[in-house]
Order: structure tokens, then sequence, then C-alpha cells
């Protein structure tokens, strides 16, 4: 970290639908910059006035640039916390983005138990979650790694379940696809490079009692989802 960069304070926004709740609740503290924009085609966005830069990245890459102090701070689903296990302070949680990761199968195959979907074949994008839940449940599995359109994985024949987020549970219904288990509630959380929470400690405090002000006020995006 150079003399410069202890100047700055650097947050990184992840592309998605948790862009807009959280640089709204940013730029309701005073942390904003002009330009500020999901479609922007600048890969750093600065105010120099107030010694802010502003990096947006791909959701899954987000704790990464936090890891390793790219980005002194940043905003991330919890869900995308579990899946990378980044070594990353979580400060705070921001009480929006309202999910869930789950199991699901097809209806014609519910079954009673947990353990009655032994060595099924699981296609998510959350392979080290869905692998430490079943293991955590005694269960041993094939996990099916996905990209996008994880509904369609029992569909074809590719998978008989699924491990997802999801928000309200409709995708599943649309589908023929039901829950099984709960695996772990997430929503947006507030996440800090180790080294940048001790030499920026001040203004990385203050922002975090900042935001703590601003969600006791009632307004940082409180019916943003997943």
């Amino acid at each position: 970290m150079t003399s410069s960069d202890l100047n700055y304070l650097t947050v990184a926004l992840p592309k998605g639908k948790l862009f807009a709740p959280s640089a709204k609740m940013l730029a309701d503290i005073g942390y904003t910059a002009e330009g500020l924009s999901e479609k922007s085609r600048k890969l750093v966005i600065t105010n120099e006035e107030e010694k802010i830069r502003f990096i947006i990245t791909k959701t899954a890459d987000l704790p990464t640039y936090v890891e390793y102090g790219a980005a002194d701070v940043g905003i991330i689903g919890k869900d995308v916390l579990l899946e990378e296990g980044k070594d990353v302070y979580e400060l705070l949680d921001l009480k929006f983005g309202f999910c869930r990761l789950m199991v699901a199968v097809p209806q014609a195959l519910q079954q009673e138990k947990l353990s009655d979907y032994a060595h099924m074949r699981v296609a998510t994008k959350y392979p080290r979650v869905a692998e430490r839940f079943f293991s955590s449940m005694g269960i041993q599995m094939e996990i099916i790694k996905l990209n996008g359109s994880i509904e369609l994985a029992p569909m074809v024949g590719l998978a008989e379940m699924i491990v997802d987020i999801v928000e309200t549970g409709r995708t599943l219904k649309e589908n023929q696809l039901i829950e099984v288990a709960q695996i772990h509630p997430a929503t947006a959380r507030f996440i800090a490079n180790r080294v940048s929470f001790k030499m920026k400690f001040d203004r990385i405090n203050r922002m975090v009692e900042d935001l703590k002000t601003l969600m006791e006020g009632g307004v940082n995006g409180e019916n943003s989802s997943c």
C-alpha cells in the first residue's frame, strides 16, 4: 500500500441487482462520485475532492479485490462470501438484498428425509456451499458446477437436485421444483480488507457508523432483493 493509496478510500461495488441499492446507500451517507454507474466504461471512478475511488466488479470477483487490497471496502451478498471464502472482515449486515440459499428438487422426486437423496447429482453455482452443507449432514452427493439457468438441470436430466439462491421461490414453482431444505439466509454485507481496516480505521469505522445510523432511520433500500 503506497502513500498515495493511503490518501484514498477505494470502494468495490458489485454489478447486478445489488449495485443500485448499494450505490444509493453510500450516496445517502455522502460517498459518491460523478459518473458512478453500473454501465460506466471507466474502470475506476474517482471523487478527487473526497478522496474516494469506486471500482465496479463482477459479483464473484468482489471479495478477491477486497482480500488482496485492490479495494479497501466493498458491498457483497452473503451467498458470495460463503462460496468464495475470502479472508476479509465482515463488518455489517446491511439488511437488504434478502434471499436464501436452498436445496430444491422436482416435485416428482420429493422424499421424506434429506438423506433419501444421497448419491444424487446436484447442480449449482455454489459448489463449495453445497459440498459443505451435504457433508455436514453426512450425505454424499455428486456436485455439478453450472453458471446459469440452474433450474434447467433437473428438466433435462443433468441433475436430480439443485442448490441455488432464491428470493420468493416463484421461479421454482414455474419449473415444478420444490424447496426441501434451507442452507443459509443471505443479505448484502459491508466488508473490508484486513490491512486497510487497520491503516484506514477512522475512515472505515466512520462509514460503518454512518451506515448503522442510516439503517436505523429506515432508508437503506429495504425493499431491494437479491
